[in-house]
């Protein structure tokens, strides 16, 4: 069975099977890059943290605790940001070898090999969803991740208002 004309003589039609999974290899870039930052970010609050503990006097109960509350936080936050980047680098990866499927799948179509041809659209669609999965996996994490981020400035905003309240009396 050849391939239908329209495919053959339609550059476009070829370059769309490339293109979409080049865009997402793009998004999964840049949501590693930023992933990066903010793990960068949680550990150097975790850091802060593990010296303001360590050179505590051990009088104020209450600033030690909310420190290793905070600290507890900042690791869980760390290790989220771990998981949501090996899942942007997974869809990376996946993406990339779509489009890398799909070019080698453009070339192959036009020596008949529809055997062939048939496999490596397969695979280069399944491919293509599991990336989409691990970038669905990645943002999930991240939306936690921030949950969890601005539970925590919350939790302080409260506590400082609540201390100011009760130094204005």
């Amino acid at each position: 069975m050849q391939a239908p004309i329209e495919a053959i003589g339609n550059p476009f039609a070829i370059l769309s099977f490339i293109v979409a999974p080049a865009i997402l290899t793009n998004a999964s870039s840049v949501l590693a890059m930023s992933t990066s930052n903010r793990l960068a970010r949680a550990v150097d609050r975790a850091r802060e943290l593990s010296k303001q503990l360590e050179t505590t006097d051990g009088k104020d109960w209450a600033e030690t605790d909310r420190r290793l509350r905070e600290l507890s936080v900042a690791e869980h936050r760390a290790l989220m940001l771990i998981q949501a980047l090996r899942s942007f680098y997974t869809a990376l990866g996946g993406f990339a070898a779509a489009a890398l499927l799909s070019l080698l799948g453009a070339v192959i179509v036009r020596f008949e090999a529809e055997r062939f041809t048939i496999a490596l659209e397969i695979i280069a669609v399944g491919t293509g969803l599991f990336a989409v999965a691990a970038l669905v996996h990645g943002s999930v994490m991240l939306v936690r991740e921030t949950r969890l981020a601005v539970q925590v400035i919350r939790k302080r905003a409260e506590n400082i208002r609540a201390h100011l309240a009760t130094r204005g009396r």
